[in-house]
């Protein structure tokens, strides 16, 4: 079974979705479930985790009302305000959410480098892993280090890092995000997807040769059971197509086992978020 690990939908707003920029004007357009199912069809995907875009409950509400009304959607990581004192009984109004696996902040749009670590924000990911939720990471790599020192603290929290934390592939940059994601992949309770990778690069240039390093790095850093596919669609349409997306995956992993190209695709995104 395939399974996406990661994607979106929205109904698009210029003002909430102000980070889809000129560049991205492809995406600038609502993106819903009906739109997806015949992505999934032609591309053998059978089910997928629908992720947070923007940074409220409404959000989380959206999205789990999307994935009770499609049955392909098999889980929803969404948003909540991990740093706020009413945590527990926010948390208490989903409880019976069955599809709600988890929650992603969008560290990537923090000035503050260290906001991972601000004790507020750790507070709230204590209270996530006591309710058995998981934790996406989504962060750039100047963050890294502060990502290491978070996922330590949190020895049986289950974390995911989203997009092999977005190195600067159209920079040539490798070393020091290889370093500490290597670093990172020491705890065994990280997961890392494939996915948005050449969003990353040169949207019009980008070959998966430029992109296999990055790949290859998390392959040998994380292993095969922990790491997931993910299309990040529909950002990724501004550099390519869902079939070109999922080909960068197939074909790079095409060597390994069957088994292991079986977890990459659909198992560990299962286990990970109790599918």
């Amino acid at each position: 079974m395939i399974i996406d690990s990661h994607q979106h939908f929205w109904k698009y707003e210029p003002v909430k979705h102000a980070w889809i920029d000129g560049n991205m004007a492809v995406i600038r357009k609502d993106f819903m479930p009906s739109d997806l199912q015949s992505v999934y069809q032609d591309n053998g995907v059978e089910g997928c985790v629908a992720v947070q875009a923007d940074q409220t409950l409404e959000e989380t509400d959206f999205l789990l009302q999307l994935a009770q009304d499609n049955n392909f959607i098999k889980g929803v990581v969404g948003w909540v305000d991990l740093r706020a004192n009413n945590l527990e009984s926010t948390l208490s109004e989903y409880s019976e959410a069955d599809k709600l696996k988890g929650f992603r902040h969008v560290v990537q749009g923090e000035p503050d480098h260290n906001f991972l670590l601000r004790p507020n924000f750790l507070r709230g990911i204590e209270v996530l892993e006591k309710n058995n939720y998981t934790y996406d990471v989504l962060i750039f790599p100047h963050q890294l280090g502060a990502a290491l020192e978070f996922v330590k603290r949190f020895p049986n929290m289950n974390f995911v890092i989203d997009h092999i934390a977005k190195p600067y592939v159209k920079d040539g940059f490798y070393e020091g995000w290889a370093v500490l994601m290597k670093e990172i992949a020491k705890y065994d309770n990280v997961y890392c997807k494939l996915s948005g990778m050449i969003t990353e690069a040169d949207y019009n240039t980008w070959t998966p040769e430029q992109i296999h390093p990055y790949m290859e790095l998390v392959l040998e850093a994380f292993g095969s059971n922990r790491v997931m596919f993910g299309s990040d669609w529909p950002v990724c349409l501004v550099a390519g197509n869902y079939a070109k997306v999922k080909e960068l995956t197939t074909n790079f992993i095409s060597t390994l086992s069957t088994i292991e190209q079986q977890q990459i695709m659909g198992a560990n995104a299962m286990k990970f978020y109790k599918l």
